[in-house]
Parts: C-alpha cells; sequence; structure tokens
C-alpha cells in the first residue's frame, strides 16, 4: 500500500494548546495510508540571513523532514490576528537560503482552532499569503475554522461534537483527495 508522509506544522508550543488537540484530533479520521508527524518548530534559533551559509543543526534537520514529506497541514492558533512568531520563524528558516525552498510544490492545507468566535481564521488568511508565495498550492476549501468551546474533545482526544466531527471528516476526505492528486507517494 502507498504511503502518504504528511508534516504537521503546528503553531502552537503550548503542551495543552487546543491546536495540537486538533492536528490529533484530525489525524485520526485520515485513512491508512496517510501517516501524520509533528514536525519540531520550537528548538529554532531565530532567523537569521546571515545563517544560511551556515544553517544550525535544528534548520537543517526541519529542512530535511519537510523534504521527506509528501504533502503539509499547518495547524495554526491566532495571535494578535495573525500567525504565532514561532511558525513564521519555522516557515523563513525553511524557505532559506534563496533557491532552497523546502516547502515548494508540496501540497498542503490549513486549519486552526481558537476561543474566538472567528476560530483562527485572520492567522488562516496571513498563512495562506505566505504559502502562496512559497509555491504551497493550498486546498482553498473547506476552511476550517473550530470556535473552541468546553467539551469540544472528549477524553479520547477526538472531536465530541457529531456535527463537528462530521464537518472535520468532510474536511479530511478533501484533503487526503487532494493530496492524492498533487503528490507522489512512496
Amino acid at each position: 500500500m502507498n504511503k502518504y508522509q504528511v508534516a504537521v506544522v503546528l503553531g502552537s508550543l503550548r503542551n495543552a494548546s487546543f491546536n495540537r488537540r486538533l492536528a490529533d484530533a484530525a489525524s485520526k479520521l485520515a485513512p491508512p495510508e496517510f501517516t501524520f508527524k509533528r514536525v519540531e518548530i520550537g528548538d529554532l534559533p531565530l532567523y537569521n540571513q546571515d545563517d544560511d551559509a551556515s544553517q544550525h543543526a535544528n534548520v537543517r534537520r526541519l529542512k530535511s523532514e519537510i523534504a521527506a514529506a509528501h504533502a503539509l497541514l499547518f495547524v495554526t492558533p491566532e495571535y494578535n490576528r495573525s500567525i504565532p512568531g514561532v511558525l513564521k520563524n519555522a516557515i523563513d528558516h525553511a524557505s532559506r537560503p534563496y533557491g532552497q525552498n523546502a516547502w515548494a510544490g508540496k501540497p498542503g492545507s490549513v486549519i486552526g482552532a481558537s476561543v474566538g468566535a472567528p476560530g483562527a481564521s485572520m492567522a488562516q488568511q496571513h498563512l495562506r499569503n505566505v504559502l502562496a508565495y512559497l509555491d504551497v498550492p493550498t486546498l482553498s476549501q473547506p476552511e476550517v475554522f473550530i470556535h473552541v468551546t468546553e467539551g469540544l474533545f472528549d477524553t479520547n482526544g477526538t472531536i465530541s461534537n457529531p456535527a463537528t466531527r462530521q464537518f472535520l471528516q468532510s474536511w479530511m476526505d478533501r484533503y487526503v483527495s487532494w493530496v492524492r492528486r498533487l503528490a507522489t507517494p512512496d
């Protein structure tokens, strides 16, 4: 069976992050030939163009993990109506130096959760703008703006609300189709 490796880029470092839980819940909805692996971004130094010629070992590891993936899944909270700095830092590192963009051509999707009613919509829009420039073809519909409310996740880490779970499954089905169409599995 062909395997699709999906690099999950989580925009939150918090252990109890709603977006970490969303990423885990979403991955449970994928077919068995899809595997999801979170890439570590919290250990990266701040991006400095002076370091492009000799990238930090953690940057090289990140770029290697992105290169090994067939597809990308960005799961982000919204910080001050935009993406978290740690996520932007990782994006900048893996796209540099110029001409060595690890993100390019990998099909991706952007989802997110927030306690605010807009569900990280502004952060996702900003992220989509960045990904468009980096040549990441991004699934445009359905958009996934999850409003986190009490009891959204059950004790097993799955989405407890049937309507939300069904919506997330419909997104996953579209994402799987998108990746199958654009990526070449091993």
